[in-house]
């Protein structure tokens, strides 16, 4: 992360917003030497519209394998006894 002053920021605005959204770099902005603001790309990432089909896509388990998870599920129950939900109201 580079830093600027406020000063430089203000005279040279659309260059940097442009070296944001095109190199991905980031910039901690000064005012007397002191640390004030970021200037940084947001995270890349899906759409929450794009879920139903992330999880479409996701691999299913087989009969055999969700047997086997229902089993440890149950076995990991017993062991641990009765466990408290915090979320439950």
């Amino acid at each position: 992360m580079s830093d600027v002053t406020v000063t430089q920021m203000a005279r040279n605005f659309a260059d940097y917003v442009n070296r944001v959204a095109y190199r991905r770099e980031s910039f901690t902005l000064l005012r007397g030497k002191k640390p004030l603001a970021e200037l940084r790309p947001l995270p890349a990432g899906a759409r929450l519209s794009e879920l139903p089909s992330l999880i479409a896509s996701l691999p299913r388990l087989s009969v055999a394998d969700a047997g086997a998870f229902a089993d440890d599920l149950a076995a990991s129950q017993l062991e641990l006894g009765e466990v408290h939900d915090e979320w439950q109201s």
